[in-house]
């Protein structure tokens, strides 16, 4: 049997099952508990498992996703709504309002050739409107406006786009190379002068990840992508190794380190 609802406007009805939900009387009790903070780290797992479907190129599921991701926005404006602060109508107005402002070569007279042409634009829009913020230029910051929860690589390649956006960069991909190889010297010798693990080889591997993410920049590569796609190749092979060793009646810990080397190349070799 058909829901008459499913005949109403979507949004509408989203928001009104919102309302409802969060009814001090009659709504959820765990959805009448939630705050800004608590509901957080929901929609950090929401948007990895939109990216996740998109990977898996499972359309199907990503449709269901993106459902997900927009029910915590819906959240958000509802809390919103409950302190007077902002509503959906408001979030919606704003994103409306900087998507013009921020493409005046669609939405005005401006000419923009190129999609690097309008990525330098953007950048120098949200630069100006982070200053406008600052209360004075002794306040405002370059790096102002990169958010601290973001997953490290992503925030460690932001940050070095700002800085590169007022010169402070490699001018080559060679020079970040001898950076690496300058980073690696340090941790081999902390590592020789037999520092345990600790703050010390904590910092030098932080300076070391720090430099291949700005070499992945200088590349053209997503660092976060490209361990992605590491990590999906280690599983695969991994998993390979797992399955020979299992025609032979053995699992790993049982099985020598040549001998899972000698799968791993088997694995390497069939792709």
């Amino acid at each position: 049997m058909t829901n008459p609802d499913s005949r109403r406007d979507p949004m509408a009805r989203l928001l009104e099952i919102m309302a409802r939900l969060r009814d001090p009387q009659s709504g959820c009790p765990w959805d009448k508990e939630q705050s800004f903070r608590t509901i957080a780290p929901y929609t950090i797992e929401e948007a990895y498992e939109v990216a996740d479907a998109i990977e898996r190129e499972d359309w199907p599921s990503l449709r269901e996703e993106l459902g997900d991701l927009l029910f915590q926005v819906v959240f958000y404006a509802q809390m919103g709504r409950e302190k007077a602060w902002f509503d959906f109508a408001d979030i919606a107005r704003d994103i409306a309002d900087k998507m013009e402002r921020r493409h005046p070569h669609v939405f005005d007279d401006a000419k923009i050739e190129t999609a690097e042409d309008q990525t330098r634009a953007w950048e120098n829009h949200k630069a100006a409107e982070r200053g406008a913020k600052a209360v004075d230029i002794a306040e405002h910051s370059a790096l102002d406006g990169v958010p601290l929860a973001l997953p490290s690589l992503t925030r460690a390649e932001k940050l070095q786009r700002r800085a590169a956006r007022v010169g402070f960069d490699w001018p080559e991909a060679a020079e970040v190379l001898d950076k690496i190889e300058e980073e690696i010297a340090e941790l081999r010798a902390e590592l020789k002068a037999g520092s345990k693990p600790g703050a010390r080889t904590e910092d030098e591997l932080g300076d070391l990840l720090f430099a291949l993410v700005n070499l992945a920049r200088h590349l053209g590569h997503d660092a976060d992508q490209a361990l992605r796609g590491t990590n999906a190749k280690f599983e695969r092979r991994f998993r390979f190794v797992e399955g020979e060793l299992a025609r032979g009646g053995k699992r790993p810990d049982q099985a020598s380190l040549d001998e899972m080397e000698a799968l791993w190349q088997r694995a390497k070799k069939a792709e």
